[in-house]
Protein backbone atom coordinates (compact mmCIF):
# COMPACT_ATOMS: atom_id res chain seq x y z
CA UNK A 1 0.00 0.00 0.00
CA UNK A 2 1.15 3.57 -0.65
CA UNK A 3 1.87 6.05 2.08
CA UNK A 4 -1.45 7.82 1.93
CA UNK A 5 -3.29 4.56 2.40
CA UNK A 6 -1.34 3.59 5.50
CA UNK A 7 -1.73 7.01 7.06
CA UNK A 8 -5.44 6.95 6.29
CA UNK A 9 -5.88 3.59 7.97
CA UNK A 10 -3.87 4.74 10.98
CA UNK A 11 -6.13 7.76 11.26
CA UNK A 12 -9.15 5.50 11.09
CA UNK A 13 -7.86 3.47 14.00
CA UNK A 14 -6.94 6.48 16.11
CA UNK A 15 -10.01 8.64 15.66
CA UNK A 16 -13.56 8.03 16.72
CA UNK A 17 -15.92 7.76 13.79
CA UNK A 18 -17.98 10.88 13.23
CA UNK A 19 -21.66 10.91 12.55
CA UNK A 20 -21.13 14.12 10.84
CA UNK A 21 -16.43 18.26 7.55
CA UNK A 22 -15.09 21.51 6.58
CA UNK A 23 -12.57 24.21 7.07
CA UNK A 24 -14.58 26.71 5.11
CA UNK A 25 -16.43 29.94 5.72
CA UNK A 26 -19.61 29.72 3.68
CA UNK A 27 -18.24 26.81 1.73
CA UNK A 28 -14.82 28.21 0.92
CA UNK A 29 -12.16 25.87 -0.34
CA UNK A 30 -8.56 25.10 0.35
CA UNK A 31 -6.19 23.59 -2.15
CA UNK A 32 -2.88 21.81 -2.13
CA UNK A 33 -0.53 20.80 -4.86
CA UNK A 34 1.30 17.82 -3.44
CA UNK A 35 3.97 19.82 -1.67
CA UNK A 36 4.25 17.25 1.11
CA UNK A 37 4.80 14.28 -1.22
CA UNK A 38 7.42 12.01 0.31
CA UNK A 39 6.81 13.35 3.83
CA UNK A 40 4.75 10.34 4.86
CA UNK A 41 7.65 8.12 5.76
CA UNK A 42 7.54 5.87 2.70
CA UNK A 43 9.97 7.43 0.28
CA UNK A 44 10.20 5.27 -2.82
CA UNK A 45 6.69 3.83 -2.55
CA UNK A 46 4.63 3.95 -5.74
CA UNK A 47 2.76 7.23 -6.22
CA UNK A 48 -0.97 7.19 -6.98
CA UNK A 49 -0.11 9.34 -10.01
CA UNK A 50 2.86 7.32 -11.20
CA UNK A 51 1.17 6.61 -14.53
CA UNK A 52 0.42 10.29 -15.14
CA UNK A 53 -3.04 10.44 -13.62
CA UNK A 54 -4.37 9.92 -10.09
CA UNK A 55 -5.18 6.33 -9.18
CA UNK A 56 -8.77 7.13 -8.21
CA UNK A 57 -9.65 3.47 -7.79
CA UNK A 58 -7.17 3.15 -4.94
CA UNK A 59 -8.68 6.14 -3.17
CA UNK A 60 -12.19 4.76 -3.61
CA UNK A 61 -11.20 1.42 -2.10
CA UNK A 62 -9.76 2.98 1.06
CA UNK A 63 -12.56 5.32 2.09
CA UNK A 64 -16.02 4.66 3.46
CA UNK A 65 -17.49 7.59 1.56
CA UNK A 66 -18.38 7.76 -2.13
CA UNK A 67 -15.99 8.94 -4.84
CA UNK A 68 -17.69 10.39 -7.94
CA UNK A 69 -15.74 10.80 -11.17
CA UNK A 70 -16.87 12.53 -14.35
CA UNK A 71 -17.91 9.20 -15.86
CA UNK A 72 -20.22 8.42 -12.93
CA UNK A 73 -23.92 9.15 -12.97
CA UNK A 74 -23.74 10.87 -9.57
CA UNK A 75 -21.09 13.38 -10.68
CA UNK A 76 -23.40 16.03 -12.14
CA UNK A 77 -25.43 16.08 -8.94
CA UNK A 78 -22.74 16.05 -6.28
CA UNK A 79 -20.52 18.61 -8.03
CA UNK A 80 -23.14 21.38 -7.76
CA UNK A 81 -22.89 24.13 -5.14
CA UNK A 82 -25.62 26.47 -3.94
CA UNK A 83 -24.87 29.22 -6.51
CA UNK A 84 -25.84 28.26 -10.10
CA UNK A 85 -23.25 30.69 -11.47
CA UNK A 86 -20.64 28.03 -10.70
CA UNK A 87 -22.45 25.15 -12.40
CA UNK A 88 -19.72 25.18 -15.05
CA UNK A 89 -17.13 24.02 -12.51
CA UNK A 90 -15.69 20.60 -13.31
CA UNK A 91 -13.80 19.12 -10.35
CA UNK A 92 -11.43 16.23 -10.94
CA UNK A 93 -13.56 14.18 -8.58
CA UNK A 94 -15.91 14.63 -5.65
CA UNK A 95 -15.39 12.58 -2.51
CA UNK A 96 -18.46 12.57 -0.29
CA UNK A 97 -16.61 11.86 2.95
CA UNK A 98 -18.05 9.67 5.68
CA UNK A 99 -15.62 10.38 8.52
CA UNK A 100 -12.51 12.21 9.65
CA UNK A 101 -10.56 9.12 8.57
CA UNK A 102 -11.80 9.63 4.99
CA UNK A 103 -10.54 13.20 5.11
CA UNK A 104 -7.11 12.10 6.35
CA UNK A 105 -6.89 9.46 3.64
CA UNK A 106 -7.91 11.93 0.93
CA UNK A 107 -5.39 14.54 2.08
CA UNK A 108 -2.55 12.01 1.88
CA UNK A 109 -3.75 10.82 -1.50
CA UNK A 110 -3.88 14.38 -2.83
CA UNK A 111 -0.40 15.12 -1.54
CA UNK A 112 1.10 12.05 -3.18
CA UNK A 113 -0.88 12.52 -6.40
CA UNK A 114 -0.08 16.22 -6.62
CA UNK A 115 -3.70 17.32 -7.03
CA UNK A 116 -5.38 20.33 -5.42
CA UNK A 117 -8.08 19.86 -2.81
CA UNK A 118 -11.24 21.93 -2.41
CA UNK A 119 -13.17 21.74 0.87
CA UNK A 120 -16.95 21.99 0.87
CA UNK A 121 -19.36 22.36 3.77
CA UNK A 122 -22.69 23.82 2.72
CA UNK A 123 -21.39 24.96 -0.67
CA UNK A 124 -22.09 28.69 -0.26
CA UNK A 125 -18.61 30.05 -1.03
CA UNK A 126 -19.28 33.43 -2.63
CA UNK A 127 -16.25 33.19 -4.98
CA UNK A 128 -17.00 29.52 -5.74
CA UNK A 129 -13.85 28.21 -4.07
CA UNK A 130 -15.62 25.03 -2.98
CA UNK A 131 -16.87 24.21 -6.49
CA UNK A 132 -13.74 22.31 -7.52
CA UNK A 133 -12.13 24.59 -10.08
CA UNK A 134 -12.20 25.05 -13.82
CA UNK A 135 -12.82 28.11 -15.97
CA UNK A 136 -16.11 28.90 -14.23
CA UNK A 137 -14.15 29.53 -11.02
CA UNK A 138 -10.72 30.51 -12.30
CA UNK A 139 -8.89 27.91 -10.23
CA UNK A 140 -7.19 24.61 -11.08
CA UNK A 141 -9.48 21.60 -11.13
CA UNK A 142 -9.42 19.88 -7.76
CA UNK A 143 -10.53 16.92 -5.71
CA UNK A 144 -13.54 18.15 -3.75
CA UNK A 145 -13.89 16.92 -0.18
CA UNK A 146 -17.65 17.24 0.11
CA UNK A 147 -18.59 17.23 3.79
CA UNK A 148 -22.36 17.61 3.51
CA UNK A 149 -22.92 13.98 4.55
CA UNK A 150 -21.27 14.74 7.93
CA UNK A 151 -24.56 16.07 9.21
CA UNK A 152 -25.14 14.39 12.57
CA UNK A 153 -26.46 16.40 15.53
CA UNK A 154 -26.17 14.81 18.95
CA UNK A 155 -27.30 16.59 22.12
CA UNK A 156 -25.72 15.55 25.40
CA UNK A 157 -27.38 15.70 28.79
CA UNK A 158 -25.25 18.73 29.80
CA UNK A 159 -26.63 20.76 26.88
CA UNK A 160 -23.51 20.43 24.74
CA UNK A 161 -24.21 19.44 21.15
CA UNK A 162 -21.80 17.68 18.81
CA UNK A 163 -22.60 18.80 15.29
CA UNK A 164 -21.05 17.39 12.14
CA UNK A 165 -19.40 20.14 10.11
CA UNK A 166 -21.61 19.53 7.07
CA UNK A 167 -24.91 19.85 8.91
CA UNK A 168 -27.18 22.45 7.31
CA UNK A 169 -28.80 25.00 9.60
CA UNK A 170 -32.44 24.03 9.11
CA UNK A 171 -32.06 20.47 10.43
CA UNK A 172 -29.77 21.72 13.21
CA UNK A 173 -32.45 24.12 14.40
CA UNK A 174 -35.09 21.43 14.05
CA UNK A 175 -33.16 18.84 16.06
CA UNK A 176 -32.16 21.21 18.86
CA UNK A 177 -35.47 23.05 18.93
CA UNK A 178 -37.41 19.83 19.43
CA UNK A 179 -35.31 19.27 22.55
CA UNK A 180 -35.89 22.79 23.86
CA UNK A 181 -32.35 23.96 23.02
CA UNK A 182 -31.01 26.74 20.82
CA UNK A 183 -27.85 28.19 19.33
CA UNK A 184 -27.17 31.52 17.66
CA UNK A 185 -27.06 31.20 13.89
CA UNK A 186 -28.14 32.59 10.56
CA UNK A 187 -31.40 32.43 8.67
CA UNK A 188 -30.32 30.60 5.51
CA UNK A 189 -31.60 27.02 5.63
CA UNK A 190 -28.87 25.44 3.51
CA UNK A 191 -25.75 27.08 4.97
CA UNK A 192 -23.47 24.53 6.64
CA UNK A 193 -22.64 24.95 10.30
CA UNK A 194 -18.91 25.07 9.47
CA UNK A 195 -19.31 27.82 6.89
CA UNK A 196 -21.20 29.90 9.43
CA UNK A 197 -19.10 29.26 12.50
CA UNK A 198 -15.49 29.26 11.32
CA UNK A 199 -15.71 32.86 10.11
CA UNK A 200 -17.52 34.14 13.21
CA UNK A 201 -21.20 33.50 12.64
CA UNK A 202 -23.69 36.38 12.46
CA UNK A 203 -27.39 35.61 12.79
CA UNK A 204 -30.73 36.54 14.26
CA UNK A 205 -29.70 35.82 17.87
CA UNK A 206 -26.23 37.36 17.61
CA UNK A 207 -26.87 40.24 19.99
CA UNK A 208 -28.68 38.01 22.48
CA UNK A 209 -26.24 35.07 22.47
CA UNK A 210 -23.07 36.23 20.74
CA UNK A 211 -21.49 34.93 17.55
CA UNK A 212 -21.79 31.29 16.56
CA UNK A 213 -18.05 30.80 17.17
CA UNK A 214 -18.41 32.07 20.74
CA UNK A 215 -20.27 28.96 21.92
CA UNK A 216 -17.80 26.48 20.39
CA UNK A 217 -16.10 24.46 23.13
CA UNK A 218 -14.17 22.03 20.94
CA UNK A 219 -13.52 20.99 17.35
CA UNK A 220 -12.23 17.97 15.52
CA UNK A 221 -9.94 18.93 12.65
CA UNK A 222 -7.71 17.06 10.20
CA UNK A 223 -4.50 19.00 9.61
CA UNK A 224 -2.14 18.88 6.62
CA UNK A 225 -0.01 16.14 8.16
CA UNK A 226 -3.00 13.79 8.17
CA UNK A 227 -3.48 13.98 11.93
CA UNK A 228 -6.99 13.99 13.36
CA UNK A 229 -6.90 16.45 16.24
CA UNK A 230 -9.37 17.31 18.99
CA UNK A 231 -8.77 20.96 19.93
CA UNK A 232 -10.16 23.12 22.70
CA UNK A 233 -9.11 25.96 24.97
CA UNK A 234 -6.90 23.48 26.82
CA UNK A 235 -5.73 21.28 23.94
CA UNK A 236 -3.86 23.10 21.16
CA UNK A 237 -5.29 26.48 22.20
CA UNK A 238 -3.70 28.46 19.33
CA UNK A 239 -5.47 26.32 16.75
CA UNK A 240 -8.68 26.54 18.75
CA UNK A 241 -8.35 30.35 18.77
CA UNK A 242 -7.75 30.52 15.02
CA UNK A 243 -10.70 28.30 14.11
CA UNK A 244 -13.14 30.55 15.95
CA UNK A 245 -13.50 33.43 13.52
CA UNK A 246 -10.45 33.06 11.29
CA UNK A 247 -12.37 31.49 8.45
CA UNK A 248 -11.60 28.08 7.02
CA UNK A 249 -9.46 26.40 4.46
CA UNK A 250 -6.13 27.56 5.87
CA UNK A 251 -4.86 24.89 8.27
CA UNK A 252 -7.12 21.89 8.03
CA UNK A 253 -10.54 20.39 7.55
CA UNK A 254 -12.90 20.67 10.51
CA UNK A 255 -15.06 17.59 10.87
CA UNK A 256 -17.19 18.36 13.94
CA UNK A 257 -18.00 21.04 16.49
CA UNK A 258 -18.90 20.82 20.16
CA UNK A 259 -21.12 23.78 21.03
CA UNK A 260 -22.75 24.92 24.25
CA UNK A 261 -26.43 25.20 23.41
CA UNK A 262 -28.81 27.42 25.39
CA UNK A 263 -32.34 26.99 26.61
CA UNK A 264 -34.54 27.82 23.64
CA UNK A 265 -36.26 31.20 24.04
CA UNK A 266 -39.62 32.23 22.70
CA UNK A 267 -39.03 34.68 19.86
CA UNK A 268 -41.06 37.68 18.83
CA UNK A 269 -40.34 38.84 15.33
CA UNK A 270 -41.26 41.98 13.43
CA UNK A 271 -41.25 42.83 9.75
CA UNK A 272 -41.43 46.48 8.68
CA UNK A 273 -41.41 48.08 5.24
CA UNK A 274 -41.08 51.67 4.00
CA UNK A 275 -40.72 53.25 0.57
CA UNK A 276 -37.14 54.23 -0.15
CA UNK A 277 -38.10 57.90 0.28
CA UNK A 278 -38.10 57.25 4.04
CA UNK A 279 -34.52 55.95 3.95
CA UNK A 280 -32.67 59.08 5.13
CA UNK A 281 -34.68 59.16 8.35
CA UNK A 282 -34.84 55.38 8.85
CA UNK A 283 -31.13 54.73 8.26
CA UNK A 284 -30.13 57.62 10.50
CA UNK A 285 -32.36 56.37 13.31
CA UNK A 286 -31.54 52.66 12.84
CA UNK A 287 -27.77 53.03 13.03
CA UNK A 288 -28.10 54.96 16.29
CA UNK A 289 -30.65 52.56 17.77
CA UNK A 290 -29.90 49.00 16.60
CA UNK A 291 -26.27 48.38 17.74
CA UNK A 292 -26.91 49.81 21.24
CA UNK A 293 -30.43 48.54 21.85
CA UNK A 294 -31.22 45.98 24.54
CA UNK A 295 -29.04 42.95 23.71
CA UNK A 296 -32.14 40.80 23.44
CA UNK A 297 -33.14 42.75 20.31
CA UNK A 298 -31.50 42.08 16.93
CA UNK A 299 -32.39 43.61 13.59
CA UNK A 300 -31.32 43.79 9.99
CA UNK A 301 -32.09 46.69 7.66
CA UNK A 302 -32.22 46.11 3.90
CA UNK A 303 -32.44 48.56 1.00
CA UNK A 304 -33.32 46.71 -2.21
CA UNK A 305 -34.14 47.55 -5.81
CA UNK A 306 -34.16 45.81 -9.18
CA UNK A 307 -36.77 44.16 -11.40
CA UNK A 308 -38.38 42.55 -8.39
CA UNK A 309 -39.40 46.06 -7.24
CA UNK A 310 -41.02 47.70 -10.29
CA UNK A 311 -42.58 50.47 -8.18
CA UNK A 312 -39.18 51.52 -6.86
CA UNK A 313 -36.70 50.41 -4.20
CA UNK A 314 -37.92 49.48 -0.75
CA UNK A 315 -36.56 49.58 2.77
CA UNK A 316 -37.15 46.48 4.91
CA UNK A 317 -36.47 45.73 8.57
CA UNK A 318 -36.57 42.34 10.23
CA UNK A 319 -36.21 42.15 14.01
CA UNK A 320 -36.05 39.45 16.70
CA UNK A 321 -36.73 39.91 20.40
CA UNK A 322 -36.04 37.29 23.08
CA UNK A 323 -37.21 39.27 26.08
CA UNK A 324 -40.65 39.54 27.74
CA UNK A 325 -43.54 40.01 25.33
CA UNK A 326 -44.75 43.02 27.27
CA UNK A 327 -41.53 44.90 26.49
CA UNK A 328 -41.40 44.34 22.73
CA UNK A 329 -43.37 47.43 21.69
CA UNK A 330 -41.31 49.56 24.05
CA UNK A 331 -38.13 48.33 22.40
CA UNK A 332 -39.44 49.04 18.91
CA UNK A 333 -40.48 52.52 19.98
CA UNK A 334 -36.80 53.41 20.21
CA UNK A 335 -36.83 53.32 16.42
CA UNK A 336 -40.45 53.89 15.40
CA UNK A 337 -40.81 57.12 17.38
CA UNK A 338 -38.17 58.69 15.14
CA UNK A 339 -39.15 57.52 11.65
CA UNK A 340 -42.15 57.71 9.31
CA UNK A 341 -44.90 55.17 9.92
CA UNK A 342 -44.10 51.92 8.11
CA UNK A 343 -46.33 51.01 5.18
CA UNK A 344 -46.23 47.36 6.33
CA UNK A 345 -45.96 46.04 9.88
CA UNK A 346 -46.23 42.36 10.79
CA UNK A 347 -45.38 40.69 14.10
CA UNK A 348 -45.32 37.07 15.25
CA UNK A 349 -44.67 35.19 18.47
CA UNK A 350 -43.16 31.74 17.97
CA UNK A 351 -41.10 29.12 19.73
CA UNK A 352 -37.44 28.99 18.71
CA UNK A 353 -37.77 26.09 16.28
CA UNK A 354 -40.76 27.57 14.47
CA UNK A 355 -39.21 31.03 14.26
CA UNK A 356 -35.93 29.78 12.83
CA UNK A 357 -37.69 27.63 10.25
CA UNK A 358 -39.85 30.62 9.33
CA UNK A 359 -36.72 32.73 8.77
CA UNK A 360 -35.41 29.92 6.57
CA UNK A 361 -38.57 29.98 4.46
CA UNK A 362 -39.56 26.52 5.63
CA UNK A 363 -42.60 27.08 7.83
CA UNK A 364 -44.77 24.96 5.54
CA UNK A 365 -42.04 22.64 4.29
CA UNK A 366 -40.96 19.38 5.93
CA UNK A 367 -37.44 19.79 7.25
CA UNK A 368 -36.23 16.96 5.02
CA UNK A 369 -37.32 19.07 2.01
CA UNK A 370 -35.85 22.33 3.33
CA UNK A 371 -33.00 22.04 0.85
CA UNK A 372 -32.11 22.80 -2.77
CA UNK A 373 -30.84 19.25 -3.31
CA UNK A 374 -32.70 16.30 -4.81
CA UNK A 375 -36.25 16.19 -3.49
CA UNK A 376 -35.90 19.64 -1.93
CA UNK A 377 -38.53 22.38 -2.01
CA UNK A 378 -36.10 25.33 -2.17
CA UNK A 379 -34.68 26.85 -5.36
CA UNK A 380 -31.10 27.89 -6.04
CA UNK A 381 -30.53 31.50 -7.14
CA UNK A 382 -27.56 32.97 -9.01
CA UNK A 383 -25.96 35.93 -7.27
CA UNK A 384 -22.89 38.08 -6.69
CA UNK A 385 -21.95 39.51 -3.31
CA UNK A 386 -19.32 41.30 -1.24
CA UNK A 387 -19.21 43.02 2.15
CA UNK A 388 -18.17 45.71 4.57
CA UNK A 389 -17.93 45.79 8.34
CA UNK A 390 -19.18 49.17 9.53
CA UNK A 391 -17.57 50.81 12.53
CA UNK A 392 -19.00 54.30 12.08
CA UNK A 393 -22.53 55.58 11.44
CA UNK A 394 -23.12 57.08 8.05
CA UNK A 395 -23.30 60.83 7.64
CA UNK A 396 -25.96 62.37 5.39
CA UNK A 397 -23.44 62.26 2.54
CA UNK A 398 -22.88 58.55 3.19
CA UNK A 399 -26.61 57.86 3.15
CA UNK A 400 -26.88 59.77 -0.13
CA UNK A 401 -24.16 57.61 -1.67
CA UNK A 402 -25.89 54.48 -0.39
CA UNK A 403 -29.24 55.50 -1.85
CA UNK A 404 -27.65 56.40 -5.16
CA UNK A 405 -26.42 52.83 -5.53
CA UNK A 406 -29.79 51.39 -4.49
CA UNK A 407 -31.55 53.55 -7.08
CA UNK A 408 -29.05 52.35 -9.70
CA UNK A 409 -30.40 48.83 -9.23
CA UNK A 410 -33.60 49.89 -11.02
CA UNK A 411 -31.80 50.22 -14.36
CA UNK A 412 -29.27 47.43 -13.83
CA UNK A 413 -31.34 44.60 -15.29
CA UNK A 414 -30.72 42.62 -12.11
CA UNK A 415 -33.53 40.73 -10.41
CA UNK A 416 -32.85 42.22 -6.97
CA UNK A 417 -29.87 44.20 -5.74
CA UNK A 418 -28.91 46.32 -2.75
CA UNK A 419 -27.54 45.85 0.73
CA UNK A 420 -28.30 44.39 4.14
CA UNK A 421 -26.98 45.79 7.42
CA UNK A 422 -26.95 43.33 10.34
CA UNK A 423 -26.64 44.87 13.78
CA UNK A 424 -23.76 43.84 16.03
CA UNK A 425 -23.25 44.98 19.61
CA UNK A 426 -24.93 43.25 22.53
CA UNK A 427 -23.15 40.07 23.61
CA UNK A 428 -20.78 40.21 20.63
CA UNK A 429 -18.85 42.72 22.75
CA UNK A 430 -18.57 40.37 25.73
CA UNK A 431 -15.27 39.21 24.25
CA UNK A 432 -12.40 41.43 23.15
CA UNK A 433 -11.15 41.69 19.54
CA UNK A 434 -8.16 39.44 20.34
CA UNK A 435 -10.05 36.83 22.38
CA UNK A 436 -11.00 34.91 19.24
CA UNK A 437 -9.84 35.32 15.65
CA UNK A 438 -13.00 37.34 14.86
CA UNK A 439 -11.66 40.86 15.29
CA UNK A 440 -14.71 43.04 14.61
CA UNK A 441 -16.16 42.98 18.13
CA UNK A 442 -16.56 46.75 18.39
CA UNK A 443 -18.19 47.27 15.00
CA UNK A 444 -21.74 48.53 14.57
CA UNK A 445 -22.83 46.14 11.84
CA UNK A 446 -21.82 43.73 9.13
CA UNK A 447 -22.90 44.85 5.67
CA UNK A 448 -23.65 42.55 2.75
CA UNK A 449 -24.00 43.80 -0.82
CA UNK A 450 -25.94 41.35 -3.00
CA UNK A 451 -27.28 41.11 -6.53
CA UNK A 452 -29.37 38.25 -7.92
CA UNK A 453 -30.04 37.56 -11.58
CA UNK A 454 -31.95 35.11 -13.74
CA UNK A 455 -30.10 35.14 -17.07
CA UNK A 456 -26.74 35.96 -18.57
CA UNK A 457 -23.40 35.76 -16.82
CA UNK A 458 -22.37 37.20 -13.45
CA UNK A 459 -20.63 40.32 -14.78
CA UNK A 460 -23.49 42.73 -14.09
CA UNK A 461 -24.04 41.38 -10.57
CA UNK A 462 -20.33 41.51 -9.70
CA UNK A 463 -19.99 45.01 -11.14
CA UNK A 464 -22.95 46.19 -9.11
CA UNK A 465 -21.91 44.83 -5.71
CA UNK A 466 -18.26 45.81 -6.08
CA UNK A 467 -19.25 49.23 -7.31
CA UNK A 468 -21.48 49.57 -4.24
CA UNK A 469 -18.60 48.64 -1.94
CA UNK A 470 -16.31 51.11 -3.70
CA UNK A 471 -18.89 53.88 -3.29
CA UNK A 472 -19.09 53.22 0.46
CA UNK A 473 -15.33 52.92 1.12
CA UNK A 474 -14.97 56.64 1.92
CA UNK A 475 -17.51 56.12 4.72
CA UNK A 476 -16.79 52.58 5.98
CA UNK A 477 -13.16 52.06 5.02
CA UNK A 478 -11.81 48.65 4.04
CA UNK A 479 -13.13 46.32 6.77
CA UNK A 480 -14.84 43.18 5.41
CA UNK A 481 -16.33 39.93 6.70
CA UNK A 482 -14.45 36.76 5.79
CA UNK A 483 -17.66 34.73 5.49
CA UNK A 484 -18.60 36.97 2.54
CA UNK A 485 -15.24 36.51 0.81
CA UNK A 486 -14.43 38.63 -2.24
CA UNK A 487 -11.29 37.82 -4.26
CA UNK A 488 -11.00 41.42 -5.48
CA UNK A 489 -10.48 42.94 -2.02
CA UNK A 490 -6.93 44.25 -1.75
CA UNK A 491 -5.30 44.06 1.67
CA UNK A 492 -7.81 41.35 2.57
CA UNK A 493 -5.86 40.12 5.61
CA UNK A 494 -6.30 43.43 7.38
CA UNK A 495 -9.84 43.85 6.02
CA UNK A 496 -10.96 40.47 7.41
CA UNK A 497 -8.74 40.01 10.45
CA UNK A 498 -7.25 43.38 11.43
CA UNK A 499 -4.72 43.11 14.23
CA UNK A 500 -5.33 39.36 14.47
CA UNK A 501 -3.74 38.65 11.06
CA UNK A 502 -0.15 38.16 12.35
CA UNK A 503 -1.21 35.58 14.94
CA UNK A 504 -3.27 33.74 12.34
CA UNK A 505 -0.19 33.59 10.09
CA UNK A 506 1.80 32.09 12.96
CA UNK A 507 -0.82 29.37 13.47
CA UNK A 508 -0.72 28.55 9.78
CA UNK A 509 3.07 28.27 9.84
CA UNK A 510 2.89 25.94 12.82
CA UNK A 511 0.23 23.58 11.45
CA UNK A 512 0.84 23.77 7.70
CA UNK A 513 4.49 24.81 7.31
CA UNK A 514 4.71 23.54 3.71
CA UNK A 515 1.58 25.35 2.60
CA UNK A 516 -0.50 22.41 1.43
CA UNK A 517 -3.73 24.33 2.02
CA UNK A 518 -3.51 27.16 -0.49
CA UNK A 519 -6.72 29.04 0.09
CA UNK A 520 -6.91 31.80 -2.55
CA UNK A 521 -6.97 34.35 0.27
CA UNK A 522 -4.71 32.75 2.92
CA UNK A 523 -3.87 34.11 6.34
Amino acid sequence: MTSWTRRGLLAAGAAAALSACSGDPSGQAASGGGRLTGATGTTGSPSPSAAGRPAWGRLARHVDGTLSLRRDGSYDTVRLTENPRFDGARPLAVLTVASAADVATAIRFAQDAGVPVAIRSGGHSYPGWSAGGGRAVGLPRALVLDCRALDGVRLRSDGTARIGAGAALAPVYDTLGRRGRALAGGSCATVGIAGLTLGGGVGVLTRAMGLSCDIVTGLEVVTADGTVRRVSADDEPDLFWALRGGGGGHVGVVTSFDVASRAAPTLQTVYLQWPVSAAPEVITAWQSWAPDADPRLWSTLKALGGRKHPDGPVLLLSGTWTGPASRFDHQLAGLLDHVPTPSVRSTHRRDYRSAMLAYAGCSDVPVAQCTTGPGGALQREAFGATSHVAYDPLSSAGIDDLLGRVEAAQTSGLLEAGLSMDALGGHVRDLGPQDTAFVHREALATVQYTATYTSGGPAAADSYVRGFRAAMRPHWGDHAYVNYADPTIHGYRRAYFGANAPRLAEVREAYDPDGFFTQPQPW
